[in-house]
């Protein structure tokens, strides 16, 4: 039973997800379960691949940013948006829509939000020369992205395993 895939089930009582993540939620489920036409249309509206390889462009670039490279793009105040980014805008829209009743779906939303807090101050350090802060925010950064493209990896593979499965196992 993977760490992930026992966050992806959904409250039994509806509530919303505490910000407490020192426990698991108590599940058995051993993977994302998802019914097999919404994997079908999560898949078709949404490209996990692609948001994976558009988050991994920016640990690249803000290392640049880190190093004295200047990008008009890298604006503190754009960055910290956690919807300036593709993956941003679908967690805020389409995917709290078609998954925000899971546990981890907060979870990647909050991971995500951290992530563009810590680039944004690593810009405002870096900006102030303080060399040492900025290094601080950038391991913050590499720490949230790696939590994130996991969550992502997992949300693909469950996704994947619903496609296989047979409808009705998918209903059980």
């Amino acid at each position: 039973m993977g760490f992930f895939s026992r966050l992806f089930q959904p409250r039994a009582d509806g509530q919303p997800v505490t910000d407490d993540w020192t426990s698991l939620p108590d599940s058995q489920a051993s993977e994302l379960v998802l019914m097999d036409e919404e994997a079908v249309r999560l898949m078709a509206e949404f490209d996990i691949d692609s948001a994976i390889a558009s988050h991994e462009r920016w640990l690249p670039w803000l290392s640049q940013a880190l190093q004295g490279v200047h990008d008009e793009r890298l604006r503190p105040e754009v960055v910290r948006d956690d919807s300036c980014s593709e993956l941003g805008q679908w967690l805020h829209g389409n995917g709290r829509i078609a998954l925000g009743h899971f546990p981890a779906f907060d979870m990647l939303m909050r991971r995500n939000r951290y992530f563009h807090q810590q680039a944004a101050m690593m810009l405002l350090h870096a900006e102030a020369g303080e060399m040492q802060l900025a290094e601080q925010a950038f391991k913050g950064c590499q720490h949230a992205s790696r939590q994130v493209l996991l969550l992502l990896k997992e949300l693909k593979r469950g996704l994947a395993a619903s496609r296989r499965r047979p409808a009705t196992l998918n209903r059980a």
